[in-house]
């Protein structure tokens, strides 16, 4: 290697090779320092994180089986309620988040002033989703 001197008697050529001591003391350091770090980033804590899906979590809405016989009978889920019973019973499930179903099934001997007071109770409880459940035709 050649090193440049501050005598300038000797030769006046201007030296041509790069000096590379200054370059290899930047590479020792930078050597040690990740001679020293790398134990560091290999150390991990052991965690037991959640599994988690990404599937849309989606909330079944409850379905209120609504029936009205013949006679005007009205059930709930099989249970005979009156009117008002019903009106209360739809009252606290316009409540609910989400809100439930009312699948309506009306006999078809059944006087439709029961079938259009039961849509007004459901209505008035907030109710929006009520399905009209009918049998197919046998033809």
């Amino acid at each position: 290697m050649a090193f440049a001197s501050f005598d300038r008697k000797s030769s006046s050529a201007p030296v041509s090779e790069i000096n590379m001591v200054p370059l290899i003391d930047v590479m020792l350091v930078l050597l040690v320092i990740f001679i020293v770090t790398a134990p560091l980033l290999t150390h991990a804590v052991k965690l037991d994180l959640p599994k988690a899906s990404s599937q849309v979590n989606e909330l079944k809405p409850d379905k209120i089986e609504f029936a009205i016989d013949g006679a005007g009978v009205r059930f709930w889920n099989g249970e005979t309620v009156t009117r008002e019973e019903a009106a209360q019973r739809f009252a606290d499930a316009g409540q609910k988040q989400p809100q439930p179903e009312v699948h309506l099934r009306a006999d078809q001997a059944v006087a439709y002033r029961y079938v259009a007071e039961t849509l007004a109770d459901a209505s008035k409880a907030g109710l929006s989703k009520v399905g009209f459940v009918s049998e197919p035709d046998a033809r």
